[in-house]
């Protein structure tokens, strides 16, 4: 009991560590604006205490199957920790956020090519943005996404190479998908798969789609302007991290729907190699 506290108590200061994150790195934040994000910590915190504290699941999925939810967390760490020391060498350089600037710099501009995400990304860019401006939101966009597209090859190697879930131990269904009811009718296999496919789908398209909603939004709420950096930091980072979060979302639930498929097929084998024995 002790140890499953402590563990949540760690996850709960690293989630609020990564949200705050940001304000922490990136100088002349508004007080209104720290105040708001400290609330976001603080309560995203203890969703996760009480997630991890509890024996019954309620909105984490895959909390029981390393490493699916670390692999997401490291991604958000890497991309916010990079984009802020991006928006940092604004204002106050360094060597460091030099040579993260640079490399940006070099994989936005390899990125940014004709109906590519990160064109689209720009092409939301208010009228009245500079060119320094561009070039910060190039490079934050280029290297969002690198860090999802790593993120994603990486769990797929350890998914091929680990034989994830199944090293880990059995699998929970429940616990490891608290929205998903395998009871509601269909066959689960089916539906795993057909949930897999629409979590590919819109993991594609969304980095396509986010950018063209945020101007449909910008007209009828007013603008979100990217030009503001920790407005920069965290929809650059969201627009990354959600689609990364459906496509791994979707080859966890095809990887299940396998092992779904290779237990029933044993369990037929089993079956008929005992009938031919008792024959």
């Amino acid at each position: 009991m002790f140890s499953k506290a402590t563990s949540a108590l760690t996850r709960a200061i690293l989630v609020g560590v990564v949200i705050l994150l940001p304000s922490l790195l990136v100088p002349n934040v508004r007080g209104e604006t720290s105040q708001i994000i400290v609330l976001v910590a603080l309560a995203c915190s203890v969703l996760t205490m009480a997630e991890y504290a509890s024996t019954y699941p309620s909105l984490i999925e895959f909390r029981d199957a390393p490493p699916f939810n670390r692999i997401r967390y490291l991604a958000l760490f890497a991309t916010l920790f990079i984009l802020s020391l991006l928006a940092r060498g604004k204002l106050d350089p360094s060597g460091l956020t030099l040579f993260i600037g640079a490399i940006g710099s070099l994989v936005g501009t390899a990125l940014d090519f004709s109906y590519s995400p990160v064109r689209l990304v720009l092409m939301s860019m208010p009228e009245s943005a500079s060119q320094a401006d561009m070039n910060t939101v190039r490079a934050a966009a280029g290297m969002a996404y690198l860090i999802s597209l790593m993120a994603i090859i990486f769990f797929y190697l350890i998914l091929k190479l680990k034989n994830w879930p199944s090293r880990s131990g059995a699998f929970n269904v429940w616990i490891n998908l608290p929205t998903f009811d395998p009871t509601a009718g269909g066959d689960v296999v089916r539906r795993l798969n057909r949930d897999a496919r629409i979590n590919l789908a819109l993991g594609f398209l969304l980095p396509f789609l986010i950018p063209v909603i945020g101007e449909a939004a910008e007209t009828l709420f007013g603008a979100a302007s990217l030009t503001e950096t920790q407005t920069m930091i965290w929809l650059v980072t969201l627009w990354a991290f959600l689609p990364l979060s459906l496509f791994m979302r979707g080859i966890a639930m095809s990887r299940l729907a396998d092992m779904i498929l290779e237990m029933r097929r044993r369990s037929t084998l089993a079956n008929a190699g005992g009938h031919v024995y008792a024959t």
